[in-house]
């Protein structure tokens, strides 16, 4: 159990408030101005987000290899996610688990308060290809401690063990692979604003020393392929995230992201950020303590060009 525990813990990335202009070619241009206001704030929206459908995907792989068979009707079992509750009930179709996130400051970085529904029909073996599980989003609010900003998630996803396999199997197996998916992601940000965003992602486990997760995008929108996520953003624009290269995190690393490029579309500009990096925006080794940062590039509507970095 420890071994499992260990390989699907949560991978957490929350960024911080605080940005460091590195290379800006910066004069009084007001549109370049709110450019760099708006990308900035999107790309540390978008992380937030992602990093925390991660972080419920790896507590949902975590609840449902540890009661299989989904056993003890209408009892609470043993969680093992630090700041949250579990019931399970084996008897109902679908079979649930239910996670009630308790708002324990036990992570850290932030607190959490909500519940997460996994749902699974009678007769699905987690363990099997194909298999399907139904999860049910009721205002998860997650809030960062630094500055006590918070992102409420409500909606729907599913989950589908592709390849079949379990994680504590990984070492013998070799390569497991995931998908995310959703169409109705109501995200409610720090100024109240309210947008529903989509999910198309996939994830492969593989195992190198201790578990590597490899995520990119599944969607395709015209010559735009491997999006992640798309919807509006807080400002009301439409946006696009796909990986330009696949996002890495290796357990080796103490669960961090080591590597990665994302493309932020919107009508405003196109961005890119580049994952694995140090506070001087040059790769990074892989000691697995202290910031990992990222930097973000595009170029205003002035036609400067701008440099973002910002910790992970």
């Amino acid at each position: 159990m420890s071994f499992m525990k260990s390989i699907i813990r949560p991978i957490i990335a929350l960024l911080s408030l605080s940005l460091l202009i590195t290379s800006c070619q910066k004069d009084n241009n007001a549109n370049d101005d709110t450019t760099t206001e708006e990308i900035s704030t999107h790309s540390e929206d978008q992380s937030r987000f992602s990093a925390e459908q991660d972080a419920i995907a790896n507590d949902a792989n975590l609840m449902i290899e540890a009661t299989a068979g989904f056993a003890n009707r209408g009892e609470e079992v043993q969680s093992l996610i630090c700041d949250a509750t579990v019931v399970v009930d084996t008897a109902s179709n679908p079979r649930t688990i239910t996670i009630t996130y308790i708002g324990t400051n036990c992570i850290g970085n932030r607190t959490r308060t909500g519940v997460v529904i996994l749902s699974m029909n009678q007769g699905v073996r987690w363990k099997n290809a194909g298999a399907v599980i139904n999860v049910t989003f009721q205002n998860l609010k997650i809030t960062r401690l630094s500055d006590n900003k918070s992102i409420t998630i409500n909606g729907t996803q599913t989950y589908t063990n592709v390849t079949g396999g379990l994680m504590v199997n990984l070492p013998t197996i070799g390569t497991i692979t995931h998908t995310i998916t959703s169409s109705n992601m109501s995200v409610t940000f720090d100024n109240n604003t309210q947008r529903i965003w989509q999910v198309a992602k996939r994830r492969v486990f593989t195992y190198n020393n201790g578990v590597v997760i490899t995520a990119s995008g599944m969607h395709t929108d015209g010559a735009i392929t491997n999006i992640t996520e798309w919807g509006s953003n807080r400002f009301g624009r439409s946006f696009s995230t796909s990986t330009m290269e696949p996002m890495i995190v290796r357990q080796d690393c103490n669960f961090r992201i080591t590597s990665g490029k994302l493309k932020h579309i919107t009508p405003l500009v196109t961005a890119t950020a580049t994952f694995g990096l140090d506070a001087t925006g040059n790769p990074t080794s892989c000691p697995g303590v202290g910031n990992y940062y990222f930097k973000l590039n595009w170029t205003g509507p002035g036609g400067n060009s701008y440099s973002v970095i910002l910790p992970y």
